[in-house]
């Protein structure tokens, strides 16, 4: 695979380094649209398969897909990764399994609206952790976002509490992915950029397959046996919204920051709503979409910059 980047000499000899052919902002419209089908695809295998399942089938069939594309360059990448590095890339790759099994667990207790708006305030949690880790400075507008986003999740969760516990807890689980994928992001930040494309996220996805799949075997979670129906579900779970869709926001990773691509990604709530409507037959109720709109709001504000 290409470098994502190329290297010319100018006229004095220095090395200067060419934008990437491709904007960014494309490849992250690209990201979002591919990552609003994943609530459905999921939705639709859970009828037949755990969430565990998918979850770890979702991570193992995307590492699978990324082998051949280990080239030289990549291997060369590796072998120039520190101890430190390489611990990196496994705490990102258990959060990831962290995210991807609590968020897929989320959509079987909760509605799509809800569980894709929760886990969408995952900048909010990118900045919080920036400003304690990083020590970056919180702005005016940030506080007054988080508090909005805070007004907007409260909002869904008093209207999901008369639902029950159950759809309680998913819209937890749903905030738990929303953490745990900001600390994958971070990670990311320091990551990505010394390393190729495939060179990142093949560990990382490759970590968290096997956590996932070690999890599944511990508890004896079925992961054979689906109907041809259902495999093709997971496939499209791997190729479509983490082959593609994950995949575009690692490769902004190397030309923005995290809170950039988590911006993007706000508009992922509003494709994945529209899809569940549209296949599931499932609209979000007024109060949902209410909520919705000032989590996103909120996150707009927190994550700008004046």
């Amino acid at each position: 695979m290409a470098q994502d980047m190329k290297r010319h000499r100018r006229a004095d000899g220095a090395m200067a380094v060419n934008r990437p052919r491709v904007a960014p902002w494309v490849l992250l419209a690209i990201g979002v649209l591919a990552v609003s089908t994943a609530s459905t695809f999921i939705r639709l295998a859970q009828l037949e398969v755990t969430s565990l399942a998918v979850a770890a089938w979702r991570l193992t069939f995307a590492s699978a897909m990324l082998v051949p594309f280990v080239t030289r360059s990549v291997r060369d990448s590796w072998r120039k990764l520190t101890r430190s590095d390489w611990g990196l890339l496994f705490v990102s790759g258990a959060v990831l399994a962290v995210h991807f099994h609590t968020w897929i667990t989320s959509l079987g207790m909760t509605s799509v609206a809800a569980s894709v708006v929760l886990v969408s305030t995952n900048p909010l949690f990118v900045v919080l952790l920036s400003r304690f880790l990083l020590k970056e400075p919180l702005h005016s507008g940030t506080i007054t976002g988080i508090l909005v986003a805070v007004a907007g999740s409260a909002i869904i969760g008093l209207e999901d509490f008369g639902a029950g516990t159950h759809q309680i807890l998913g819209d937890v689980l749903a905030v738990s992915g929303a953490l745990a994928v900001a600390i994958y992001l971070l990670i990311g930040r320091r990551l990505r950029p010394r390393l190729p494309l495939v060179a990142y996220i093949l560990p990382v996805y490759g970590c968290a397959a096997i956590i996932l799949m070690a999890l599944a075997l511990a508890t004896r979670t079925p992961l054979v046996g689906y109907a041809p129906r259902n495999w093709l579900l997971l496939l499209l779970v791997a190729l479509i919204p983490q082959g593609i869709g994950h995949s575009s926001f690692n490769w902004a990773l190397r030309h923005v920051s995290p809170t950039i691509v988590s911006l993007a990604a706000l508009a992922e709530p509003i494709g994945s709503t529209l899809l569940a409507w549209l296949v599931l037959g499932e609209a979000a109720t007024l109060i949902t979409l209410a909520g919705g709109v000032l989590i996103l709001a909120g996150i707009a504000l927190a994550v700008h910059r004046p």
